[in-house]
């Protein structure tokens, strides 16, 4: 008798196929010598034809998905061997019922390396490697000896939560069984120490291997691109070339990561020809990949060029052309392409939801991230953990934060990335407190930070000037190992900075181990905004010396250092600098503080000459800035052309310029101009920002408002007051009661200017204090004339280190002077 096995289509199927239902009967034919041919597996079945034709209707039932019938079938039937039982944990596998399937092979008291596999397979296929791994090990207890089939099937799940030591030990037992110069082993081996990691042994068995085909290298490849090893990926893609290895849709995607990795535009061009040269300019696969290259080199022609001509797309295809567009700032064309795609048969659940509501919160669009919702609602998007976070992003950057607390609370798996957000846009809007609370509550569900979580929990420390939680926040961002990055690092030098701590914020920058431009901006941002001029001009040039380019932002630091200290000859070298040299483009912020800078100086001629020379018209900021001079200057016909145009503004931040023009009309004994004003500033609805000033003591914010008496301690702070103005009427000190622009008696206007917000601060901080200890003071809006005065002589009589941080700069008092020089 002649036996003969029907062909399988893979190696899994090999080890589960069935046979044949029916024997053949005897035929005239002299080439069958009349012989019956039967299927090599009816032998194992003991010669049962009946308990064959079940299993091949088994069979047909698992791959229809009726695991249901299958399993009912499988009850009826008189007779089971191991064919039977492992058909039937393969249906409950295909389904996803894995602990039926489980519970089916314990249930086995003969398990051949079929019925281990096809479960270890299961567990791979459905994310659980580290399940994978353990039934594997039960299957070595239990004796059954595994086959290539079971050593690449555990292997293939393989990813980052999957020890070295784990895939060590199954390569040791890959070895001594014989399978480590079976390509399929190798491949496997190669990929899962690439997954995890393990780049140096992936490369070692890629190099005992006797035979590599373009799996082994697109292994390798990946795992170089992944880790940023990208010229390595580069090289062997040569070396392939070299072997003859014929490369696939994964090696050029591959490769194209590479390149990315690089930022080399030329290498993936290059590419790009051998794909057109290979013949794969029809595969959607690698035209995507193309796609996302150009996209991600801002090179938006192209990509939308190549977009045009692919043979084929699909759905991922119109993702990286919309979110290319997204980033490159053209959103009609984004929004365009995201109506077209929805006239397409592409699967609606794949859409870029993600990127349009990325989109909505960028451009704080609340409808239109509504409108993107509904639709994610419509197709179960929102389950997607990238949409879910898109959904939490969006509403709070639209100051929907109860619409994004419910989402984020309904989050199936929260990373990082969600907290991060809410703490963002509550950073963004200002809520500092509500930012730190959340990041505490975070901390309380042992929910890891990256980055930028801590960035902005940096930034929002630092807005309050709370010094002991940003040293809480160092202390662990040193333990979370996040220190050498410099994102971090740099967050963490502008929170010394900002809470008026320059040495700590230099010694931070100093034991950065990496810096780039984004760490030498924060350190010259840090002396500019602590009004050190000297040492602003001095950390620019080390920065250019080291060979880091500046860019908008440093020179943008470096204006603001002249402004501030009235180096206006400085400021305009380096604004030709920035122009001539750099060939940078000023952005709005520069002129504004160019304007500014002239401005102070009293150099108004020169100030609307740059006006009118810049590419667009003067803004709120820049007509505010030329107000605010023209008041200190006396300069009343700019001063009331500067207001003409701020009052036409249809939007006004606040109320500051109907103030200072009210202001400088009440100091020039103009008070029926002032009362107009200010009835035009009650007619249009703008109101006064309210001044306040707040302090850190024993690790709580206390905050005082002009003339406060809600602080437990206010009897106590008032009499700190009166005695420290006795002492500076002894030094000298006369109040300047033209800061106070009331028409009011004079007696009423020194009493008022005793008690403004930073006064209140400062004596509670010194009734609350050990005597020498500095102070910080912080103030939402400028402190007036009278006070800095003040706190000079403060600073003198009580022999303390004063720091008070306004909303344009830091003053440092210390001996009766201020770092600012007066200017």
């Amino acid at each position: 008798m002649k036996l003969y096995r029907s062909r399988p289509t893979n190696a899994l199927q090999n080890h589960v196929a069935i046979c044949l239902p029916q024997y053949l009967q005897p035929s005239n034919s002299t080439s069958l010598n009349a012989q019956t041919l039967v299927d090599a597996r009816i032998i194992k079945t003991g010669f049962d034809p009946k308990t064959c034709r079940s299993n091949f209707h088994l069979k047909d039932l698992v791959r229809n998905g009726q695991v249901s019938d299958a399993r009912q079938l499988f009850e009826q039937m008189p007779h089971r061997n191991t064919c039977s039982t492992n058909m039937l944990i393969t249906g409950y596998v295909r389904s996803g019922n894995l602990s039926m399937a489980r519970e089916f092979l314990d249930g086995m008291t003969v398990r051949t390396a079929v019925s281990w596999t096809i479960l270890i397979g299961g567990y791979s296929q459905h994310n659980q490697p580290l399940e994978a791994f353990r039934l594997y090990a039960g299957m070595c207890r239990w004796g059954t000896l595994p086959d290539y089939v079971t050593f690449a099937t555990l292997l293939s799940g393989c990813d980052e939560t999957v020890t070295v030591k784990g895939i060590l030990q199954v390569h040791a037992h890959i070895v001594k069984l014989g399978y480590n110069f079976t390509l399929m082993v190798c491949n496997s081996l190669v990929d899962s120490y690439c997954k995890s990691r393990n780049l140096d042994l992936a490369s070692d068995v890629l190099n005992e291997m006797p035979i590599r085909d373009s799996v082994t290298f697109n292994a390798m490849i990946t795992g170089y691109s992944k880790e940023g090893l990208n010229e390595q990926a580069i090289y062997l893609f040569m070396q392939m070339q070299n072997e003859g290895s014929r490369p696939s849709e994964f090696t050029f995607a591959a490769v194209l990561c590479a390149s990315m990795g690089l930022d080399d535009i030329a290498s993936g061009q290059l590419v790009h020809g051998l794909v057109v040269k290979s013949n794969f300019v029809w595969n959607v696969f690698v035209g995507n990949a193309l796609l996302d290259f150009y996209s991600k080199h801002d090179c938006i022609n192209d990509t939308r060029k190549l977009f045009n001509e692919m043979p084929e797309l699909d759905g991922v295809s119109y993702n990286v052309i919309i979110t290319g567009y997204m980033w490159s700032g053209l959103i009609k064309e984004s929004l365009s392409l995201f109506r077209e795609l929805q006239f397409t048969k592409f699967d609606r659940r794949q859409y870029p939801f993600a990127t349009m509501l990325s989109l909505a919160a960028n451009t704080e669009n609340v409808d239109m991230g509504r409108q993107i919702h509904a639709q994610a609602l419509v197709t179960t998007a929102q389950t997607e953990i990238l949409v879910g976070n898109a959904l939490v992003d969006m509403y709070a950057k639209c100051d929907r934060f109860e619409e994004a607390n419910v989402i984020f609370a309904n989050l199936a798996h929260r990373s990082s990335v969600p907290w991060t957000a809410m703490i963002s846009a509550y950073v963004k809007k200002g809520f500092h407190e509500d930012a730190l609370k959340l990041f505490i509550r975070m901390r309380r569900v042992n929910a890891s930070g990256d980055q930028a979580t801590f960035a902005s929990t940096l930034r929002a420390s630092a807005s309050l000037a709370s010094i002991s939680l940003g040293k809480q926040l160092h202390s662990y961002i040193i333990r979370s190992g996040c220190m050498s990055n410099v994102f971090s690092g740099s967050a963490l030098l502008d929170m010394y900075a900002k809470c008026g701590s320059i040495k700590d914020a230099v010694r931070t920058f100093q034991e950065m181990p990496d810096r780039n431009i984004v760490s030498w901006n924060a350190l010259i941002t840090a002396f500019a905004q602590n009004g050190d001029g000297e040492a602003t001009i001095r950390s620019f040039g080390e920065m250019v010396q080291s060979g880091v380019q500046p860019d908008s932002v440093s020179f943008l630091s470096i204006l603001t250092a002249c402004s501030h200290r009235g180096l206006v000859e400085k400021g305009l070298q380096y604004f030709n600098a920035m122009t001539q040299t750099y060939e940078l483009v000023p952005r709005r912020e520069h002129y504004a503080s160019m304007i500014d800078m002239l401005c102070r100086r009293g150099r108004f001629s020169e100030a609307e000459k740059l006006m009118a020379e810049m590419p667009f018209e003067p803004d709120e900021i820049i007509w505010s800035s030329v107000l605010n001079s023209c008041r200190i200057h006396k300069n009343q016909d700019l001063a009331r052309r500067a207001a003409e145009q701020l009052f036409n503004m249809d939007v006004l931040r606040d109320a500051a310029s109907y103030v200072n023009m009210s202001n400088i009309y009440a100091a020039a004994g103009q008070w029926s101009d002032a009362g107009k004003v200010k009835k035009a500033m009650r007619e249009r609805g703008v109101k006064k920002l309210p001044a306040y000033s707040w302090v850190e003591i024993k690790h709580k914010i206390h905050v005082f408002a002009a003339g406060d008496r809600t602080h437990p301690l206010i009897d106590e702070i008032r009499k700190k007051i009166d005695m420290l103005g006795k002492r500076m009427e002894e030094e000298g000190y006369k109040p300047d009661t033209s800061c106070t622009l009331h028409n009011v008696d004079e007696e009423i206007k020194v009493e008022s200017l005793k008690f403004h917000s930073e006064r209140l601060a400062i004596a509670f901080s010194l009734i609350s204090t050990p005597k020498g200890s500095p102070i910080l003071v912080m103030k939402n809006l400028r402190a007036c004339t009278d006070c800095h005065a003040a706190i000079k002589v403060i600073s003198r009589i009580v022999g303390r280190d004063i720091t008070v941080r306004d909303s344009s700069r830091f003053h440092h008092f210390k001996d009766g002077s201020c770092s600012c020089e007066d200017y």
